[in-house]
């Protein structure tokens, strides 16, 4: 039986709000997510913006609203787990994007408020989640600030307090998650957790990372890998093939996953 929009928020909520942190495995196609998917400790699947991006040949945050969605569908179709999507800025009208990816069944997103003006920023944000009200489906909004990932030359605690009150002002706007990339790190982690809130805050897993683990004791609520799953897979790809003009041979024990 297929499983409805609403109940796939829902189950996102709950992911969200578990006291384990949530584990999300970022694809960007039908075959990444299908093979996620079919790990049993998958629970939820995560689309990488920058990774559609780069299958349609566009930079990051280069792709047309379209594109994303039609990206974001794919994946969306290919699985039966509620699907977030990862939808950039939330382009020109962050409602009307919101109610179009709610329409082809994702239930969540990132969107990323580029460090434009106070206000501007929480007044997209609470546009968002009247327009998933209004769809009556419990959005789960992953609200991007980029106070640390744009703060340039700032001193980072300046930086620091700027992502705490944005988040602050995110979740008071509705938002269930805050999401702070640039971030990461366990003395910034901390003081994130302690301004915005035990199982409020997203992170990525950069390299250098902590282990979802620590993340998970420090009350992260979420972990996300962005485009570095694509980069892995690239790099098999790309060293295959190096082997192969070099006189190699596929590998026996390829699994058969596509």
């Amino acid at each position: 039986m297929t499983t409805s929009t609403a109940e796939k928020a829902t189950t996102l909520q709950s992911l969200h709000t578990a006291p384990e942190i949530l584990r999300v495995v970022n694809v960007w196609d039908a075959i990444s997510a299908k093979t996620v998917a079919a790990l049993p400790e998958t629970r939820a699947i995560a689309t990488a913006g920058h990774s559609i991006a780069a299958m349609y040949g566009y930079e990051d945050g280069g792709m047309s609203l379209d594109l994303a969605l039609a990206g974001a569908k794919t994946v969306v179709d290919a699985v039966d787990l509620p699907v977030t999507a990862d939808l950039d800025d939330g382009y020109e009208d962050p409602a009307e994007t919101i109610r179009r990816a709610i329409g082809i069944g994702v239930v969540g997103a990132n969107v990323e408020d580029r460090l434009r003006p106070f206000d501007e920023s929480v007044a997209r944000v609470a546009a968002i989640m009247r327009a998933a009200e209004q769809e009556g489906v419990p959005f789960q909004l992953n609200a991007r600030t980029d106070a640390i990932a744009r703060g340039g030359d700032r001193p980072i605690q300046e930086s620091i307090a700027d992502a705490i009150a944005r988040g602050r002002a995110f979740l008071d706007a509705g938002a269930p998650l805050v999401f702070v990339p640039g971030g990461h790190q366990r003395e910034v982690v901390e003081q994130l957790v302690e301004g915005l809130g035990r199982g409020k805050l997203s992170v990525i897993g950069l390299p250098g990372a902590l282990p979802a683990s620590e993340y998970e004791a420090l009350g992260v609520a979420r972990i996300s890998y962005g485009p570095l799953t694509q980069r892995v897979a690239l790099r098999a790809l790309r060293d295959l093939a190096a082997d192969l003009y070099l006189g190699g041979v596929v590998p026996e024990d390829t699994p058969t996953l596509n």
